[in-house]
């Protein structure tokens, strides 16, 4: 089997890439993740996905490399890391109520020594519907779970799942931020064998 290294350094991401029971290696992609003036969030998840994947591939000639990003999206506003508590809380107050979406993109990679390209894309579109939260359900999680490092400010596999009304999504996995059954396919597709 070909060597894969996951492009990315996010513990959630490595996690989910373990349950497929490949060996792999991780490295963080050096990439510029600025949206670009008037850039999608769908779209602007899509060309990280592939500039992280192709950024790490670039670096390990013939090794298959995975790129993923999430972008999440209310109102057609890419919602960042909030990185502080207030920050957190804000987005939840922002999301209560309300649908958010989220684009979780994904490349398969691989540069051959002889500088040819190949890679594979996919995009995952999840809809989370928020139920209506106070302040003090808002401080409560946020101060429980420290969801800091997570775009909308929740841990979907943890407590943030009280927050919501409903998830709807083809890939459960992919709000946590790898879609596996696309991954599963493009894998397979590049040579892999996944069960």
């Amino acid at each position: 089997m070909p060597r894969l290294i996951l492009g990315s350094t996010s513990p959630y991401r490595r996690e989910l890439l373990a349950r497929l029971g490949l060996p792999f290696d991780t490295q963080a992609p050096e990439v510029d993740e600025t949206a670009l003036p008037g850039e999608a969030p769908a779209s602007l998840a899509a060309r990280l996905a592939i500039a992280k994947a192709e950024a790490v591939a670039a670096l390990q000639p013939g090794t298959w490399v995975i790129g993923s990003d999430q972008v999440a999206e209310l109102d057609g506003c890419a919602l960042g890391k909030p990185h502080r508590r207030d920050a957190a809380i804000v987005q939840l107050q922002a999301l209560s109520g309300r649908e958010a979406r989220f684009h979780t993109a994904l490349c398969v990679a691989r540069v051959t020594h002889e500088g040819l390209r190949n890679s594979l894309h996919s995009v995952d579109l999840t809809v989370v519907r928020f139920r209506p939260l106070t302040g003090a359900e808002i401080e409560r999680y946020v101060d429980a779970e420290q969801p800091l490092d997570c775009a909308g400010s929740f841990k979907c596999e943890g407590l943030g799942i009280a927050l919501f009304d409903a998830i709807e999504t083809a890939d459960p996995t992919a709000l946590v931020g790898l879609p596996l059954i696309a991954t599963a396919r493009l894998l397979r597709e590049a040579g892999f064998t996944v069960p």
